[in-house]
């Protein structure tokens, strides 16, 4: 059987799950107030260091979602971001949504899976 590890764990959830070669990561969202464009950015970091965390890079995500709050008003702005984040040679497969947010400041929140570095 695969084992399987789960870090930074709290009363409802592990931030992270690995479970062989690929690594779950839970949704992110910003710690930040301010725009789409400063959310998206605190969000990516957070992913790189969850990543980092877990043995991988954004050089080897899977796959992505990502949820806006105001996916017409944001759209443009959250993905200005992300193509300057993403590597041009590793997009992952994503979707893009439009969610009611747990908090009326937040204005993104992204969920990836990833494969871990190679050993």
């Amino acid at each position: 059987m695969t084992k399987i590890t789960r870090l930074n764990q709290n009363e409802r959830l592990s931030r992270i799950v690995i479970h062989g070669e690929t690594i779950y990561i839970a949704g992110i969202t910003s710690a930040i107030s301010g725009d789409i464009k400063a959310q998206t950015r605190d969000v990516l970091r957070q992913i790189d260091d969850h990543l980092a965390a877990a043995g991988s890079d954004k050089h080897h995500l899977l796959t992505v979602q990502i949820w806006l709050k105001d996916i017409s008003a944001d759209f443009a702005d959250m993905n200005s971001v992300w193509v300057e984040w993403v590597p041009k040679d590793a997009l992952p497969t994503r979707a893009t949504g439009e969610v009611k947010m747990a908090s009326s400041n937040l204005l993104v929140e992204i969920i990836v899976s990833a494969a871990k570095l190679p050993t």
